[in-house]
């Protein structure tokens, strides 16, 4: 039997912690988007138009890296507080390069890590997928 490779991955718009599992202890890997609140302010100096441009193209380049990453697993769980996870799944979800890769997307609150890991280990050992 081959096994599955399974990750979870909390995020929101400005960080994604990513949970590979089984794993035993769970470890945290994490991504960050490169538009800070340092960054808004400065492209704010230049102008409204400039500061939505320049948080787009970071916001797309954070999940272009994410869907990268998630091209390497079988099973994939989303999960957060803000619908960060349903637009990252919307960048890909039409690529064919995609389409073996079994992903859900579930709501969740802020969480510590220990959350998002006894979430993850909850989710998959359940069998919920």
């Amino acid at each position: 039997m081959i096994k599955k490779k399974k990750i979870g991955i909390w995020m929101d718009h400005s960080v994604a912690n990513l949970m590979d599992y089984p794993a035993s202890p769970i470890l945290t890997r994490t991504i960050e988007c490169n538009f800070t609140s340092k960054a808004k302010e400065e492209a704010l100096t230049r102008g409204e138009s400039t500061m939505h441009t320049k948080e787009k193209g970071e916001q797309a380049d954070y999940f272009r890296e994410l869907a990268d990453l998630i091209r390497k697993y079988d099973e994939v769980l989303l999960f957060g507080p803000t619908e960060a996870k349903t637009e990252l799944y919307n960048t890909f979800k039409d690529n064919h390069q995609f389409s073996k890769i079994k992903v859900e997307i579930r709501p969740a609150d802020k969480m510590t890590k220990n959350q998002q890991h006894a979430f993850v280990s909850s989710y998959f050992k359940v069998g919920v997928n």
